[in-house]
């Protein structure tokens, strides 16, 4: 997606622990180390309340100081950090032998990967079972009304650790902090943390298209995402330069290299399971050369007849049903609950007389929508059309903020969300127009959150520091946020990697490029409150983690 030859500057884009735990596993925040995955040895192995009498007793309990022999505890530092915690008095949690994370038989069939994963990372044993020994760790689920959606509380008392929210997701971000926590001050702890994210959509969005990368390196930023605590993965693999995933329905657009459906089966099984939601995103009317190359008589052409770089005829039916084609391909293989459209950079529209340039283009636009239509009705019918293919699935509907238009005679659907990027285009809408029209708008702000490779015009790599101390979730378009009255319609943040220059950077670097301000980003859409540490103190965390 996004050209920068084409339009202005781009630019791009909080707070925990970890100094390591000789027997954990490697926390995913650090860029020279791998991120955990899954444990896959003893550790991980599913032990039922029957047979986890054969595991190892409890080391003998020593007599326990008395409290008050404690200081008052603080909060454990994590990233991004805890909301609130409440202080007491006490020796914390700490994985000792014997020590096992617990999973309510009830609560087995919700919750039990997530202990699998935590025993695995901790390097205890895990059991489903209603009995909790001294040392252990409980998982569980609370009643659906006892906190919002994604929150958790973890409370550290008498020698145990207990993590429970409404909801799967709470508690899987209940065990992230638990893990940051003793990894980087070898404890959690006491006392009573009550956390839970400010913004629902918190993520990251990468461009495959451009350049390729490897299932191992998608996998591991997924690993380091649910760490952070973030939950959507957006992937671009449709572009002028490459079409990266197998087709049945039209293998002849394929690039080589590209994913199989098996292995985005596996990325897809893989986020589910640290609750991210993958994105997936066939870009049009614009973006689409790849799928041109095998079908250029779809390939959009002005009034002198030259062909329009990545640009389909909307005006020709056959372009609507090959790309409906597609996106009823690859509707059933991305299970998450959203979709992005595209819709951005329409090169029709960019020019100064669209209705001159392209009079086949205003021809169906009258003959759709009446004497007074433009081409830019012409291009919102068509991200309608699109939408109502993606709509019966469920699933929430995305469009970049480019493709929306004012001032015509066709809208586009109001359960649209605007993924905000930009207001540079010719034509461009400032943040404001779109939420007074009540819609709801996810930030993706390019002069604070896109790592463009190569830094082409002007575009500068996005660093930890810049968004952690000068952008928040209201900061949509350069450096002014909009009025506080509108946050609730601003979902959420998505660092955005796009692969404009694909060779200068190897994957890495991109790993590396990114990790502050991913988790710069983490901390700013968790808790819409100033960071309480300075930039020094997050970086430091961050470091060590």
């Amino acid at each position: 997606m996004r050209d920068p030859r084409r339009h202005g500057r781009v630019h791009v884009i909080a707070t925990a622990t970890v100094a390591a735990l000789v027997t954990l596993a490697v926390p995913a925040c650090t860029a020279a180390s791998e991120p955990p995955r899954a444990p896959s040895g003893p550790a991980s192995a599913k032990t039922t309340e029957a047979d986890a009498t054969s595991a190892p007793p409890p080391a003998a309990t020593p007599t326990p100081k008395p409290s008050s022999a404690y200081p008052p505890s603080t909060a454990p530092r994590t990233i991004p950090a805890v909301r609130e915690h409440e202080s007491a008095r006490g020796p914390g949690w700490k994985p000792a032998p014997g020590a096992r994370v617990v999973v309510p038989p009830a609560d087995s069939a919700a919750l039990a990967d997530e202990g699998r994963l935590l025993a695995g990372e901790l390097n205890i044993g895990f059991a489903e079972s209603a009995d909790v020994r001294p040392g252990d760790v409980q998982l569980a689920l609370a009643a659906k009304d006892s906190g919002a959606p994604e929150s958790y509380t973890l409370t550290v008392q008498g020698g145990r650790a207990r993590i429970a929210g409404p909801d799967e997701a709470g508690v899987f971000y209940g065990t992230r902090t638990l893990k940051q926590a003793v990894a980087g001050a070898g404890s959690a702890p006491e006392g009573t943390v009550r956390d839970g994210p400010a913004r629902p959509q918190r993520g990251l969005n990468l461009d495959i298209a451009r350049k390729n990368f490897t299932v191992d390196w998608i996998e591991d930023r997924l690993r380091e995402m649910a760490d952070l605590k973030l939950n959507q993965f957006g992937l671009h693999f449709s572009d002028d330069q490459a079409f990266r995933i197998e087709s049945a329905s039209h293998p002849e657009i394929v690039s080589t290299p590209h994913l199989t459906k098996a292995e985005v089966r596996r990325i897809v099984a893989l986020a589910r399971s640290l609750h991210i939601t993958v994105v997936p995103e066939i870009d049009s009317p614009g973006h689409l050369g790849a799928v041109l190359r095998a079908h250029p008589d779809l390939q959009l052409r002005d009034v002198q007849g030259k062909a329009v770089k990545g640009a389909v005829d909307i005006s020709n039916p056959k372009s609507a049903k090959l790309v409906d084609e597609l996106l009823r391909e690859y509707l059933p293989l991305f299970t998450g609950g959203a979709w992005h459209l595209g819709a951005d950079e329409y090169q029709a529209l960019v020019v100064r007389d669209p209705q001159a340039s392209f009079p086949q283009l205003a021809a169906a636009a009258r003959q759709r929508y009446g004497a007074g239509a433009r081409v830019q009705d012409l291009a919102t019918g068509w991200l309608d059309d699109r939408a109502a293919v993606v709509r019966p699935s469920g699933k929430a509907l995305k469009a970049w903020n480019d493709g929306f238009f004012s001032g015509g005679v066709a809208h586009a659907a109001k359960d649209l969300q605007v993924e905000y990027w930009t207001g540079k285009e010719i034509g461009a809408r400032p943040p404001l127009e779109y939420l007074r029209e009540g819609r709801k708008v996810v930030n993706l702000n390019d002069e604070f959150l896109y790592y463009v490779l190569g830094e082409p015009n002007q575009f500068t790599y996005p660093t930890g520091r810049r968004i952690y101390e000068q952008w928040t979730p209201l900061v949509l378009r350069g450096t002014t946020p909009v009025p506080a009255g509108y946050a609730g319609q601003i979902l959420g943040a998505r660092l955005a990697v796009w692969c404009d220059l694909a060779g200068s950077q190897t994957q890495a670097q991109v790993a590396a490029g990114i990790r502050l301000p991913l988790a710069a980003l983490s901390q700013k859409v968790w808790d819409a409150r100033a960071p309480r540490q300075s930039w020094e103190q997050f970086k430091a965390l961050a470091d060590r983690l």
